[in-house]
């Protein structure tokens, strides 16, 4: 299935910070076909790194999507029977306007000069696309990380928009050690000389910084035993350590691997921008009372949204008990919503690749939720 992508470009949209950004252009791609009734869509959010190709093959670079073994035909989101879109977030650099795009008002890219942006912000901008593709209503938004988070956002900011919600793998806010490993990133990259304060768009990169940032990044996607199982104390094209400071260990090697990787496909100042929008996300809103977050002011109602949560056992950086939090507010207040931790040993990256059990719930549960909308 080759995917091509699509954009839209709005005059503006006002930020939470109190800034605007005039225009604004979101990158999205689309699989399956809106019904007559415009009642089968389902926008797919992604996680930090990802961006809109959450499926498919991709006609610009031949690379399939991030996702691609839960989104098609027959897979857990069905594009034989779903409508679904995803698009790269606000402060992305994969279409989406972000800290690389130009501004107009100097000629140059943003760099630095791009406002600060939140998880609000972000979802602020899929409803205006939402909005200019024509959907009424969302049958459900889905997305593992940070797009559980705004997946959450959309239930609580939305919620006459979305039928249901399925966060995976993800909290309602940031604690402090989650909190500390993305400004240890971001301080990595600050750090090279070549950052310049942000603006080395004409210049060469901070490629270094970004890369360590991505090393500390992905050691917390993955779990204690699953790095036992894939590298142990392995040497790398060696029969016996160097006695040096080169790479002795598989897992240095793969590290290097992945850091030099990220650094082709991806923005330093955009790892910036969204590991603060991350850390800034509270669905609370400051108050830290997250019942309070699913419920109208106006008549104390819950959000009327049907939820799915799922977590994985091995997760540490979303750990199992930051969803539980979440599953006992809304059954606390009768809200309609099913919980699973599953069990495996890839750590916070499982929701990617551990898909089998995970398919057939998401499956099931979209199935009962299309069958309440139509019968509604």
């Amino acid at each position: 299935m080759i995917v091509e992508a699509k954009s839209a470009q709005f005059d503006t949209i006002a930020l939470e910070s109190g800034a605007s950004l005039s225009p604004v252009e979101v990158a999205y791609e689309t699989w399956g076909h809106l019904n007559a009734e415009r009642s089968n869509a389902i926008l797919i959010t992604h996680a930090f790194t990802g961006d809109a190709h959450a499926a498919g093959i991709s006609h610009e670079n031949g690379r399939p999507g991030w996702w691609d073994n839960m989104i098609g035909p027959g897979k857990a989101f069905d594009t034989d029977r779903y409508f679904v879109i995803c698009s790269n977030v606000l402060g992305g650099c994969q279409g989406t306007t972000g800290p690389g795009s130009i501004n107009p008002a100097t000629g140059r890219p943003y760099a630095m000069s791009f406002p600060v942006i939140t998880i609000r912000d972000m979802v602020r901008l899929q409803k205006m696309l939402i909005d200019h593709i024509g959907i009424p209503m969302l049958l459900c938004v889905a997305g593992g990380s940070m797009g559980g988070m705004q997946a959450l956002e959309w239930a609580v900011s939305y919620p006459e928009m979305v039928r249901c919600a399925i966060p995976l793998v993800t909290t309602w806010r940031h604690s402090a050690q989650q909190i500390a490993f993305n400004e240890v990133g971001r301080q990595a990259i600050m750090a090279d000389p070549d950052w310049c304060g942000g603006d080395y768009y004409d210049k060469k990169p901070p490629a270094r910084g970004l890369s360590v940032a991505r090393m500390i990044g992905h050691i917390t996607y993955m779990s204690d035993e699953s790095m036992r199982e894939k590298f142990g104390r392995k040497l790398r094209d060696k029969e016996k350590v160097g006695f040096d400071f080169g790479v002795d260990f598989e897992v240095e090697s793969y590290l290097r691997y992945r850091g030099n990787q990220f650094v082709g496909r991806f923005d330093a100042n955009s790892y910036l921008y969204i590991t603060k929008a991350e850390d800034y996300f509270d669905l609370t809103n400051g108050t830290g009372r997250l019942v309070d977050a699913f419920q109208k002011d106006d008549a104390f109602t819950k959000v009327d949204t049907r939820f799915l949560i799922i977590s994985f056992t091995s997760d540490w950086l979303y750990p199992s008990y930051q969803s539980q939090e979440i599953v006992r507010v809304l059954r606390r207040i009768n809200g309609d919503v099913a919980y699973c931790d599953l069990q495996s040993n890839y750590g916070h990256d499982a929701f990617l690749v551990d898909i089998a059990e995970q398919s057939e719930i998401v499956r099931g549960f979209l199935d009962s939720t299309a069958r309440i909308a139509r019968a509604a």
